[in-house]
């Protein structure tokens, strides 16, 4: 069983923000494998399903994204998912819109929910997979302020293609040899 999380943060004004990604994409899969998002579990929204052949838990931290980390480990350690199953879906404000990174067992991060998930796991070795949102705007001063932003018209457009990439990278995790899918999806 593998535990594919996605980083956001919860209500509606929210949906569109660049920090909401990995909502997006965990909506999309869920869409795509017809399994609703709605089971309510210790600040968490869950479902479950299969996903090319494997069964999934589909997780939605309830809590806000830098506080992932206690909504992961209490489903991971409720379902005794090990560590190397868990998949997380994150926004990386030093990529540029659209690049996807597939890594795994990468203790440096800036990403506060990130740090939240590897201090409550005790542990880095989870599948990371790092979905750019950088555009020509960013200023690195102003990050906080940046992820709140929702999504500009134009890169709306982009988010259906970046979706479909990033569901793929996570097929092929689920298919293929990790190693070789961290090789595909490289800086």
């Amino acid at each position: 069983m593998k535990l594919i999380v996605g980083l956001g943060n919860p209500g509606d004004r929210y949906n569109n923000n660049r920090s909401n990604i990995g909502f997006k994409i965990l909506d999309v899969i869920a869409n795509n494998i017809n399994v609703e998002i709605k089971t309510k579990k210790k600040k968490s929204l869950i479902g479950r399903g299969d996903f090319e052949g494997e069964e999934v838990v589909l997780l939605k931290p309830q809590t806000f994204s830098d506080l992932s980390g206690e909504s992961v480990l209490y489903i991971a350690s409720f379902l005794k998912i090990q560590v190397g199953e868990i998949l997380v879906i994150q926004e990386d404000w030093s990529l540029p819109l659209g690049r996807i990174v597939v890594d795994k067992g990468t203790q440096e991060t800036d990403h506060p929910g990130v740090k939240s998930i590897i201090q409550s796991l005790r542990s880095p070795n989870f599948i990371r997979i790092r979905i750019g949102i950088w555009n020509d705007d960013f200023d690195l001063k102003s990050r906080d302020p940046f992820l709140k932003e929702d999504f500009e018209p134009m890169e709306n457009l982009s988010l259906i293609q970046i979706i479909n990439d990033a569901e793929a990278a996570i097929r092929s995790i689920s298919l293929g040899d990790i190693d070789d899918v961290i090789e595909k999806y490289h800086l």
